[in-house]
């Protein structure tokens, strides 16, 4: 039996702890591919392609020693990128489901998959020789299972309402760091426990999780804190007012009690004898009500209006491009070390081949060990998101409500005009590591790829974070799960670029990876016009706020303010 929102409200630390555990060694596993590629490897998938005149290396376990090519790594690969995008397609179905039927089935669904995937790796790695197509079928479950776990995760951070971007952030950070899975898998497999018992073991863990959604998340959605208000539904339930105001209610008639003291501050000022009725309350709150700006419900608000709106499309095009920036670094990376090592020797000797072989395993360990990064960088992108947020009003009558006695003081910052100027700091910031990572692949130095790895983690935590905060902020919660949906169907659709853009690096370019880098890092640029447009946004949103909202308030004791 699934607990109800008020049950899942009074877990929601214990559910977002282990959330991050969740995402941390069960989501985008897959993105520690350099790792999972070399154990492969020493597994002898796909070593059947390679014959004794176009080896590249060598590898062996305790029973056999296995060939390794080219040829061998293209078809691996071609599974990573099946697998990659299968890890950001499926958002867009998952998005449309979780905001229909809630984050649980999805949960569950993910975690089944994810055990499955698990499982076929285990009995594929018995016999590489005949059951290698297999793990084309166990990475697409890997990559599904994954972005399930992560995806149902992401609405979590509402129950936690000024700190949402933050704990969003924080999802995105496990999610982020969860490549360092494999290389920690890895230093397990090199101790010599054998690649099927670990993959049994992962299997049985991720049944855990099955176990732990079933009893602790909720069977329906997690609406947003502008949408609902825990506290009031929970701590006021109890409370009545003349039998009949409870909850948002009983916060409106406070406000409108306070608003109508403040009317008759004259009166009180006189002498004069005055009383609080039902009907002064109610008039006081249709006036108000009258002039505040209209509000707009979350379900009058289309989803056409949200896909066309030109936040949302600059947002896929600075995605896409992160996207399929990050995937090539990543399916590439083994390659761009090696040549780093060999600088393209037609004729390598066995010398050169084992201390290249040495350095892409020593250098997937410390990629490996920075993804971890993630987990601090991307609360820092969430604090950035929620800059002065709980500073901020939404309405003029709310902020002269809140101080209760108004002094003169400076406007008001508004709460959605905060959101947008957070935004764009944190697209910026992002934008611009982005670009100086594109710069450090250029250089031609072995020691200085220890600063890209560290860009790179930076970077795949913080796109994701500030996206999810953008869409978070600018976007009903009901349209949330669709249009992060699309969105990463739309970069994963760009991160397929990176199977040609790896061929004609091992191919025509004969491995060498500057000319593909330094297409990138120009096409990169283009992340900079979602914060452009975002800037232009905000002024006009500013124009359009100030204006018709500006209304003199009086109130007791003191002179007339204008908020």
């Amino acid at each position: 039996m699934a607990p109800t929102l008020q049950e899942a409200y009074q877990r929601r630390w214990w559910m977002a702890c282990t959330a991050v555990l969740e995402n941390l060694f069960f989501s985008a596993v897959l993105l520690g591919w350099s790792s999972l590629l070399i154990m492969l490897k020493k597994e002898g998938f796909y070593s059947s392609l390679c014959s004794a005149g176009n080896t590249t290396n060598t590898t062996q376990d305790e029973q056999h020693q296995w060939l390794s090519c080219n040829q061998q790594e293209e078809m691996l690969n071609l599974g990573f990128t099946i697998g990659s995008f299968v890890l950001s397609a499926t958002t867009l179905p998952l998005g449309i489901l979780m905001d229909r039927f809630g984050p649980r089935p999805t949960r569950l669904i993910g975690s089944a998959c994810f055990a499955a995937s698990c499982t076929l790796m285990a009995l594929a790695s018995r016999d590489t020789e005949v059951l290698s197509p297999l793990i084309f079928l166990a990475l697409s479950l890997n990559g599904f299972g994954g972005i399930c776990l992560t995806f149902s995760s992401l609405t979590l951070p509402n129950m936690f309402g000024n700190l949402r971007s933050t704990f969003m952030a924080l999802m995105f950070g496990s999610y982020a760091s969860s490549a360092i899975t494999y290389p920690v898998i890895k230093l397990i497999y090199d101790a010599g426990v054998s690649f099927m018992v670990i993959m049994f073991t992962w299997s049985g863990l991720a049944c855990l999780i099955f176990l732990n959604c079933a009893l602790n998340w909720p069977g329906e959605a997690f609406p947003s804190p502008e949408e609902v208000n825990y506290k009031e539904k929970i701590k006021l339930k109890e409370l009545a007012l003349d039998h009949k105001v409870t909850g948002d209610r009983f916060y409106t008639y406070l406000t409108a009690v306070g608003q109508w003291l403040s009317q008759k501050a004259s009166s009180l000022e006189e002498g004069v004898d005055t009383f609080i009725s039902s009907q002064d309350v109610r008039g006081t709150s249709v006036k108000s009500a009258e002039r505040a700006p209209p509000a707009v419900s979350a379900e009058s608000v289309p989803l056409r209006k949200s896909l066309c709106s030109p936040i949302f499309l600059w947002s896929l095009l600075t995605m896409g491009m992160t996207q399929l920036r990050i995937i090539f670094y990543m399916a590439a990376m083994n390659k761009m070390l090696e040549y780093l090592v060999t600088r393209g020797q037609e004729h390598e000797t066995d010398s050169l081949k084992q201390r290249a072989t040495e350095t892409v395993e020593f250098c997937s360990y410390v990629f490996g060990a920075m993804q971890l990064l993630c987990l601090l960088t991307c609360p820092l992108i969430g604090y950035v998101m929620d800059w002065r947020i709980k500073d901020c009003v939404d309405t003029p009558t709310e902020a002269s409500a809140r101080d209760g006695a108004a002094t003169k003081s400076a406007k008001p910052r508004y709460r959605k005009i905060q959101k947008l100027t957070n935004a764009i700091n944190a697209f910026t910031l992002t934008n611009f590591l982005l670009v100086g990572f594109g710069i450090t692949c250029l250089i031609d130095s072995l020691h200085l790829q220890f600063l890209t790895f560290v860009l790179h983690t930076v970077v795949r935590g913080f796109y994701h974070s500030a996206c999810g905060g953008l869409y978070a902020a600018v976007y009903p919660s009901n349209h949330f799960g669709t249009l992060t949906g699309l969105q990463s169907l739309i970069s994963a659709v760009f991160a397929l670029l990176q199977q040609p853009l790896f061929m004609v690096m091992v191919g025509p370019l004969e491995g060498e990876p500057f000319w593909v880098n330094l297409g990138l890092l120009l096409f990169s640029l283009l992340g900079f016009l979602l914060p452009c447009y975002l800037f232009y946004y905000r002024a006009r949103l500013q124009r359009e706020y100030v204006t018709p909202w500006e209304v003199p308030l009086k109130v007791l004791g003191s002179p007339e303010v204008t908020v």
